[in-house]
């Protein structure tokens, strides 16, 4: 790796919590996952290096997410920031011509163990894409309890009644669906779809939401309604998401990690550390460029 790209690092502030937790209602005492949520998850990327077919597009990329804050990945298109997002939850490898090196461990356990399921990972690292992708045809409730019949998880009527509830909730979007759950989920806003994806990631309990520029073909006011909605989630859920807009990453991120792709070289971390510090301190001036609109 060139000068160029040599990592910085910053020490960490200890992770927090940005809003009290939201209320919650007890749920049915069944099958489903207890109400009472695990602890937060931390995530932990260790020398990730990605190619597709021959190109290289990552190399030795390190990070660790810490456990309940938000932590945003911001960097020129083409830096691999959406790549490495994909390889934390193990979509890299569903492109035929792909392949990765490196760890991803939530916890202190590698997702991409042997011993360990694909749905498993899936679950507990759920993601949130750049354009809402609903089932169209398929109403609210329906979408929401989507991803129970992937991972297996059998609920009865009452239990997938909270579930929707808490969900939707949880998502910001209860009040304003709660008369009409069997709705199409393609008849909503674009903002109320792309919460509704949220609630369906939900609905699986996972442990850590990645979000790939989700509020990317939003207007403003979707936009803020889904930046709530993040800050209020993150007490529940770890947040990793790439966003485009600086703005955007000084309002909901705690942490924030630079990506740049150099001269035709793959893409790396050039810094990373507080966000504040980041946007108004950066230690390279690559980064100072970046977040003042000087290039990208």
């Amino acid at each position: 790796m060139t000068d160029q790209l040599t990592d910085v690092t910053r020490v960490l502030p200890s992770p927090r919590s940005l809003f009290a937790r939201l209320p919650r209602r007890s749920a049915p005492a069944l099958d489903l996952p207890p109400a009472e949520p695990e602890p937060l998850a931390s995530l932990e990327a260790r020398d990730i290096s990605a190619w597709f077919g021959d190109h290289q597009v990552l190399d030795r990329v390190s990070l660790t997410m810490p456990a309940g804050v938000i932590t945003s990945l911001i960097g020129p298109s083409g830096c691999g920031k959406s790549t490495f997002l994909r390889i934390l939850n193990r979509m890299h490898e569903l492109v035929p011509s792909a392949s990765l090196a490196g760890e991803v461990l939530i916890d202190g356990q590698d997702i991409y163990n042997a011993d360990r399921k694909l749905v498993e990972a899936r679950k507990s690292i759920g993601m949130v894409f750049q354009k809402p992708n609903p089932f169209p045809a398929m109403s609210i409730y329906d979408n929401v309890l989507a991803g129970l019949k992937l991972t297996g998880t059998h609920a009865d009527r009452d239990q997938r009644d909270f579930l929707v509830e808490s969900c939707l909730t949880k998502a910001g979007l209860w009040k304003e669906v709660k008369d009409r759950l069997r709705a199409p989920g393609g008849g909503l806003s674009g903002g109320q779809q792309q919460r509704l994806c949220i609630a369906r990631s939900l609905a699986v309990t996972p442990r850590v939401l990645l979000m790939d520029e989700p509020c990317s073909a939003l207007d403003p006011t979707s936009t803020r309604v889904i930046e709530e909605t993040m800050l209020e989630l993150v007490n529940d859920v770890t947040i990793v998401i790439v966003t485009h807009n600086m703005q955007q990453a000084q309002r909901v991120s705690t942490q924030c990690a630079f990506f740049l792709a150099a001269q035709g070289t793959p893409g790396a971390i050039v810094e990373h550390g507080d966000t504040e510090a980041m946007f108004s301190e950066p230690i390279d001036a690559r980064t100072f460029d970046y977040v003042n609109g000087r290039f990208g």
